[in-house]
């Protein structure tokens, strides 16, 4: 039995934590190490998950020689500085979505990946879970005939603070980078780089984009229209709509969920798996699956379409509109 990976966790916050206590639903892989800036914060969470090794600075967890992978879980302005950190140190590495903050980081994080012999991937783990397997596996059969639109939106209420990650700028914040890459990503996966894009954009009251509408066009005519925002709860649903059927997924389209498949006709057919946890262990896996492997990157999540998905989310931050008035 292959021994699982032992996985170095750079950053203490929310998605580290779920990505720690996802870990104990897959014998592939355990927390070796934790590292933070501060020794009481990454003592803290190691003793939370029972996690051995700690350390006070990103430097000393990359060079500890029971990690075998890192994974990157850092606000997003971190991402490039922290996976150079892992890849120069000989580790492959998982980084948290969006990848990093531009499409240049990206492909010079790709480009160091590559040039080490390394893997490294996204952390887009709604790409791994089972729904997203059943409709890739449609897709490819041709179940839904041509692709005419696809739809998705991610919209969370939060509470108005300007400290709070995602209104601050210094923190990457903003509706896009953080709730906008998963329609982004879904349209995508489906319908590949789009070659016009429209959007509407309104600030937040710090100035980060509050709430982004985005209508993506393709070069066989199929479109896709997405929304984020940080003003409210929205349905958080995605759909894929063919000329032969569509696909309606349910609440939450990119964490483990069910869908419908409705023909033209309208027959249905319901896909509902069970899950355990959050969810983020099948990327975990993944990784292990490719490393086990010999591979670079995985082809569920594969490179070129990370810094194209980072291009397409630049693109669409560049229409913003510098006079739009923002929400208080």
């Amino acid at each position: 039995m292959t021994e699982p990976l032992g996985w170095g966790l750079i950053g203490t916050g929310g998605i580290a934590e779920t990505f720690a206590a996802d870990l104990s639903f897959t014998d592939s892989g355990r927390v070796a190490a934790v590292g933070s800036r501060h020794l009481d914060s990454a003592n803290r969470f190691a003793d939370r998950f029972d996690i051995p090794n700690r350390h006070a600075s990103y430097e000393a967890l990359v060079a500890d020689p029971d990690v075998d992978v890192v994974y990157v879980a850092t606000p997003h302005p971190m991402h490039h500085p922290n996976t150079l950190l892992a890849l120069q140190a000989g580790k492959p590495a998982l980084v948290e979505k969006a990848f990093t903050m531009t499409a240049t980081e990206a492909e010079d994080l790709v480009a160091t990946a590559r040039a080490e012999g390394l893997f490294l991937m996204e952390a887009m783990w709604t790409r791994f879970l089972p729904h997203i397997a059943e409709i890739r596996r449609l897709l490819a059969e041709g179940a839904l005939g041509d692709i005419v639109t696809v739809i998705a939106d991610h919209g969370q209420w939060f509470e108005k603070d300007p400290e709070f990650r995602l209104f601050a700028p210094e923190l990457g914040g903003g509706a896009l980078l953080d709730l906008g890459v998963y329609p982004v990503s879904f349209a995508s996966m489906v319908l590949g780089k789009p070659d016009r894009i429209v959007t509407l954009i309104d600030p937040a009251f710090t100035g980060v984009d509050g709430q982004t509408s985005m209508l993506f066009g393709y070069a066989n005519g199929a479109q896709a229209v997405l929304n984020c925002t940080l003003f409210a709860q929205s349905p958080t649903r995605g759909a894929i709509v063919g000329t032969e059927a569509r696909i309606e997924i349910d609440g939450e389209f990119y964490a483990p969920t069910s869908f419908t498949l409705i023909s033209r006709t309208g027959a249905r057919t319901s896909f509902d798996a069970a899950h355990e946890g959050t969810g983020l262990w099948h990327e975990a896996d993944e990784v292990a699956r490719c490393l086990r492997e010999g591979l670079l990157e995985s082809p569920l999540m594969p490179l070129d379409e990370s810094v194209s998905i980072m291009e397409t989310m630049d693109a669409v931050l560049a229409q913003s509109s510098g006079d739009s008035v923002g929400h208080d």
